[in-house]
C-alpha cells in the first residue's frame, strides 16, 4: 500500500547504470524532465509513478492504477482468503497486480469500491482527519423514527470503545429506506447505530466516496478505470504531482 520514494539522482543512478557524481552534469544541463517539467535539484523526492525523461529517452516507471468496482453482496474485501471469494477474483489478476482496496465493505454490503496502486492517494481519501464523506443507501427492518435522525445528527455514544461518532445524515428516503452521509468508517458503523434503535439493517449499498460517485451504469460485479474528471475532483490526486 505504501508509495514508493526515491532521490532523484539515486533512481536516475540505477535507471542510467551510470554513477550518481555522474547524475549532477545531466542535471545542471536540465537534460532532466520529471511530470513535464526541468528537474535540476538532485535531492528531489519522486515516487514510482514519476515520467522521469533524460533527453529525449522516458525512463522506467509503474503506471497508477484507480478503478471504480460495483461490489455484489456475498465477496469479501479482502486481497486473498483461504475459503471465501474476494473481490479481487472479479478483476484480471495480471492487469491489476499491486492494486489495495479503498475503504472496505462488509461482505454482504455492496456498491462503490475503489482500488489503486496509489498508497498516497488512498490515504488521502481514507485518513480521519480528512473528513471525506461517504454516502450510503440504507434498508431496514422497521420504520426510521425522528428520534434516530436526531441521535444520527447529534451522534452516537458507543460505550465500548468510549467514543461518541462524529455527526452523521440521515435522509429518510421511504420509512424503511434512508440515504446516511458519514464522515468516518467505524466498524460496522451503520448497523451500530441503528442497532441503538433495536431497527436491523438489511441492505447497505455505498453510492459514492467524496467526489466520486458510483456510476449508476457500471453493473453489479463489473469495474472500470476512474476517469480524469473523478481523479480531478478526488481529494488527492497521488502519483500525480510532485511533492
Amino acid at each position: 500500500m505504501a508509495t514508493k520514494r526515491t532521490r532523484l539522482d539515486r533512481y536516475l543512478s540505477s535507471a542510467l547504470r551510470i554513477n550518481r557524481r555522474d547524475v549532477k552534469p545531466l542535471l545542471a544541463a536540465g537534460r532532466v524532465r520529471v511530470n513535464g517539467a526541468i528537474a535540476r535539484d538532485s535531492d528531489l523526492q519522486i515516487n514510482q509513478f514519476a515520467v522521469v525523461i533524460v533527453d529525449d529517452k522516458t525512463l522506467p516507471h509503474e503506471q497508477a492504477q484507480y478503478l471504480m468496482l460495483n461490489k455484489p453482496a456475498g465477496i469479501l474485501s479482502a486481497t486473498i482468503d483461504a475459503s471465501q471469494r474476494t473481490v479481487f477474483a472479479l478483476l484480471d489478476a495480471v492487469q491489476h497486480a499491486g492494486l489495495h482496496i479503498v475503504g472496505r465493505l462488509d461482505k454482504n454490503s455492496t456498491g462503490l469500491l475503489l482500488l489503486t496502486n496509489d498508497g498516497e492517494w488512498s490515504r488521502g481519501l481514507m485518513a480521519p482527519e480528512q473528513h471525506v464523506e461517504k454516502t450510503y443507501i440504507v434498508g431496514v427492518k422497521h420504520a426510521i423514527s425522528e428520534e434516530c435522525v436526531e441521535a444520527f445528527a447529534k451522534g452516537i455514544h458507543f460505550p465500548f470503545e468510549d467514543i461518541v461518532t462524529r455527526p452523521a445524515r440521515l435522509e429518510v428516503l421511504a420509512p424503511q429506506l434512508a440515504r446516511i452521509t458519514l464522515t468516518e468508517g467505524r466498524y460496522h458503523q451503520i448497523k451500530r447505530m441503528f442497532g441503538r434503535f433495536r431497527n436491523p439493517v438489511l441492505s447497505l449499498h455505498r453510492t459514492q466516496i467524496g467526489a466520486i460517485t458510483l456510476d449508476p451504469a457500471l453493473p453489479s460485479g463489473a469495474y472500470r478505470a476512474l476517469l480524469g474528471t473523478e481523479l480531478e475532483c478526488s481529494t488527492v490526486r497521488g502519483g500525480r504531482s510532485l511533492p
